[in-house]
Order: structure tokens, then C-alpha cells, then sequence
């Protein structure tokens, strides 16, 4: 069936809180377009818990330094509202900057400190507090739900996890495992920019994060010996440019030394256009 499309935040709010007046459940999946097979396992997972589901589509600006790609970034609604009627979307909501930020500039912004601070927060200060103050938003305009989100932002998981408890926002935040190709590149809207060289060079990022992972697994304790392994490994592609590798506290994403307790190995590498950001699991007990 086709989705039913809405722009606007007072007919949003209407629609679903008609739903939850009728006793309805309501599952949300924020994004930012150009939707992949990664959007639609989260897609898949509201559809199977929730009565009625929402998707958003809007490329928000604040998540945007002024020397990145807000312009260039991919969009291609026609496309994306197939894919989501093709996976059960109830509700498309697809505003305009002018309606997610009425009031010209954004003066109130929504920053959550040490979470925010490493990682991307070194490289893209901005970004985070970007993300959190428009999914502020969105949660505000949805309500209580469920929302999903996709593990491959860790850093972006984490942030909005701690934003939701901090602020007593009625959202449950669910986290989603990562998409991956068969050679195990994490599913991105970024992976467009990649071209046939770089997207064979790309892989590296994920095998390096493994080998770090079977490090740890295999009694490795010492953080700087395992950051290392993961810049030697990425920096052996010469199509790669790392921007960090990290690993750290998976919820305060903090340093641990010597490694202990449930753990993230994260790394941000650039090929060309494309800044590809990847992490995966580690523990130890």
C-alpha cells in the first residue's frame, strides 16, 4: 500500500496521538534519507513490535559543519517513499527545514558532555550536538514510542541514550545491530561516494576492528597495544586515511586501562570523499 506522507509536525502529532489514544503502539525511525537495506532492518524490527510505525526523512543542518556535505548529501525522496512502503511505513514524515526550525537560527541546542566529547567530538564538534537537538525534536513531536537506531553510530547510540534518560524523555531507544556487505563494510548512505577502488579498499576498516576484537578475546589488556594494531592494520591500505581508532567504555565511551567491562572498538577513516565510521562489540569479564 503507499505510504501515507505527512510534512507537517501539527498533523503528526495528530495522527499519533490518535493512535495511542486508541491503545496503539507506536514505533519511530528517524533518518536522514536515502534509505539502505540497513534502514530497513530497523524499519523490519518497528513493524514486527509496534501497531503503527513512523519514519522520518530530513537532512538536518546542525549536524553539519560548514566545510562538510550538507549540499552534496544523497537524497532522493521518490525512491526512499517506495522503500517505504515496501517496508511497512505507516507514516512518512518528511518536513521542511522552515518546519523542524521555525524560528530562523537555531538559538536552543541540546549538548550531552563526555559522551559527546570524544571520537567525533574531536573531529566534528559540532556533529553530535546537532544530532541530539534535532532527535529532541523529533522525540518531542512523536511522543512516547519506541525508536530504533542503528549501532553503526555507536557514538550517536550512546548520545541519544543518555539524552533520553537525562531529559525523562517517554522514549524507549532501541539499538539495532549493524547492516553489513558480505565483505563485511557497514551499510551507509556514504558508501555512494565511494568509488570502484575505494569500495574494494573499504573492507579494511571492519577486518582491523576484528583483529582487534580477537586480540582482546585473546587476553590483550593494554588499550595503546590495541589502538596500535588497528592503526597499523588501516594504515597498510594506502586508499585509507584514518581520522581515529579507538577503544573505550562501550556506554561512556571513556578510556579503560587496563581494558575491563563491556567495551567498543571504534574507528572513523576517510577514502576520498567518503568519511566511513565503523565499531564493533568487545568484552571482558
Amino acid at each position: 500500500m503507499p505510504v501515507t506522507t505527512i510534512d507537517t509536525i501539527a498533523a503528526l502529532r495528530a495522527e499519533l496521538d490518535a493512535a495511542r489514544a486508541d491503545g496503539r503502539t507506536v514505533g519511530f525511525v528517524p533518518t536522514m534519507g536515502y534509505l539502505h537495506a540497513g534502514h530497513g532492518a530497523l524499519m523490519a524490527a518497528a513493524r514486527a513490535r509496534h501497531d503503527l510505525f513512523v519514519t522520518s526523512i530530513f537532512v538536518n543542518p546542525l549536524q553539519f559543519a560548514p566545510t562538510e556535505d550538507l549540499a552534496a548529501y544523497p537524497r532522493d525522496l521518490d525512491r526512499d517513499r517506495a522503500l517505504a512502503a515496501h517496508h511497512g511505513v505507516d507514516l512518512l514524515f518528511t518536513p521542511t527545514v522552515d518546519e523542524m526550525y521555525p524560528g530562523g537560527p537555531v538559538l536552543t541546542t541540546v549538548s550531552v558532555a563526555e559522551v559527546s566529547a570524544p571520537l567525533e567530538g574531536r573531529t566534528r564538534p559540532t556533529h553530535l550536538a546537532g544530532v541530539a537537538t534535532v532527535v529532541a525534536k523529533l522525540f518531542s513531536i512523536v511522543g512516547p514510542c519506541h525508536a530504533y537506531f542503528g549501532e553503526k553510530d555507536w557514538q550517536q547510540l550512546a548520545v541519544i541514550r543518555r539524552m533520553a534518560l537525562d531529559l525523562s524523555i517517554p522514549v524507549e531507544v532501541v539499538g539495532c545491530p549493524t547492516v553489513r556487505e558480505p565483505d563485511g563494510l557497514a551499510l551507509s548512505s556514504r558508501n555512494a561516494y565511494l568509488t570502484p577502488e575505494e569500495r574494494a579498499a573499504a573492507p579494511v576498516v571492519h577486518a582491523a576492528l576484528l583483529a582487534g576484537r580477537l586480540a582482546v578475546d585473546a587476553g590483550e589488556r593494554d588499550p595503546a597495544r590495541v589502538r596500535a594494531m588497528l592503526v597499523e592494520l588501516i594504515g597498510a591500505e594506502p586508499l585509507a586515511e584514518l581520522d581515529y581508532a579507538e577503544i573505550v567504555d562501550a556506554a561512556t565511551l571513556q578510556p579503560v586501562d587496563p581494558l575491563a567491562g563491556e567495551l567498543r572498538l571504534l574507528a572513523a577513516v576517510r577514502f576520498g570523499r567518503a568519511r566511513l565510521i565503523d565499531n564493533i562489540g568487545a568484552s571482558v569479564t
